[in-house]
């Protein structure tokens, strides 16, 4: 059975404070509002992704898993994790500020959900002017005050508000509060679940008058109430070379910035590698002789069994490289 590199099906999220930002930048023939997220690789239940292109096409992504195994995903990952994906691929678009949240670590998803936890990052694409996200706290606070400024609509005063720009990076380990604030376009890469606890909706309601539905106990045992010195990530960002945004044990993200043809030996990376195309268009070319051409808000799975690839920018183009190690 003979693997190519993967387009999918997008999933797109209709949300309350989402806008068309997505529609446009993945030039979709359909004319959608409020879409906040499109699900671009996805294991999670009910939300499972299926493949669009070659022949395979029509196939939902763990079914493909079952029937290919290492070779797609890499043996290391395929014995842990099985027929279930380990990341969550997404764009998002935050018309309206999101609420804020945390995600709970692997134990205590495992322990309350039977789930994994949410560690994730993101990879600020484009951004409105004075367009800002929460992450993390910039003053102490106890439980018990986390609790008390829930009640008095105070909590956001606890938070660090990072002004962001085209090219900003944030990772968020399980424990972290964050939100995504309105005029922010993001890359976010993630492990695979849906656990979201939400802590702060600005008291917001929907169009029946409702507010959202808040998790203020869950919350208080998942949070990392850490003040830490720094939340944004520096990196690197040279042209025709790979930078290092993001290694950390559920997954590998690196910034690829081309202006001619990028050589690539992946023999030695025993998992799927995952393309997110944020500007521009390329095509990639594979060991195996299969050539795939990505255009702006594509994104692609490169099997685990490919040994070598070549990228070719037909302009300048940006992409996020994502892999397990």
């Amino acid at each position: 059975m003979k693997l190519y590199p993967l387009k999918f099906q997008p999933i797109l999220k209709k949300i309350i404070w989402g806008g068309d930002e997505i529609v446009k930048f993945k030039n979709l023939e359909k004319k959608e509002a409020e879409v906040g997220e499109s699900w671009e690789i996805s294991a999670v239940e009910d939300n499972v992704s299926v493949i669009k292109n070659g022949s395979f096409a029509n196939t939902p992504l763990d079914i493909l898993i079952d029937k290919t195994r290492d070779k797609l995903v890499g043996k290391k990952i395929y014995d842990k994790f099985g027929n279930k994906f380990p990341l969550l691929i997404k764009f998002i678009d935050a018309h309206n500020d999101l609420s804020i949240q945390v995600h709970p670590d692997d134990k205590l998803a495992k322990k309350r959900h039977n789930s994994f936890g949410k560690t994730e990052m993101w990879y600020i694409v484009k951004a409105e002017p004075g367009a800002s996200i929460y992450s993390g706290f910039k003053k102490d606070i106890t439980p018990e005050e986390y609790v008390e400024r829930i009640a008095n609509n105070t909590f956001t005063d606890t938070l660090e508000e990072h002004f962001v720009q085209e090219g900003d990076v944030f990772f968020m380990p399980a424990g972290r509060v964050h939100a995504i604030r309105r005029g922010c376009f993001v890359a976010e890469i993630q492990q695979t679940s849906n656990i979201t606890y939400r802590i702060y909706d600005y008291n917001r309601k929907d169009k029946e008058g409702n507010t959202r539905e808040l998790h203020t106990d869950l919350a208080k045992d998942a949070i990392d109430y850490t003040v830490y010195e720094s939340y944004k990530t520096d990196y690197e960002s040279g042209l025709n070379k790979t930078n290092e945004l993001v290694n950390c044990e559920f997954f590998t993200t690196n910034l690829l910035h081309l202006d001619k043809p990028f050589k690539k030996d992946v023999s030695h990376i025993d998992s799927f590698i995952i393309y997110m195309c944020l500007d521009g268009t390329f095509d990639l070319e594979d060991n195996k002789q299969n050539k795939i051409t990505v255009s702006r808000g594509e994104t692609i799975l490169v099997p685990a069994d490919t040994q070598q690839i070549v990228i070719t920018p037909t302009n300048k183009t940006k992409l996020l490289e994502t892999f397990v190690k």
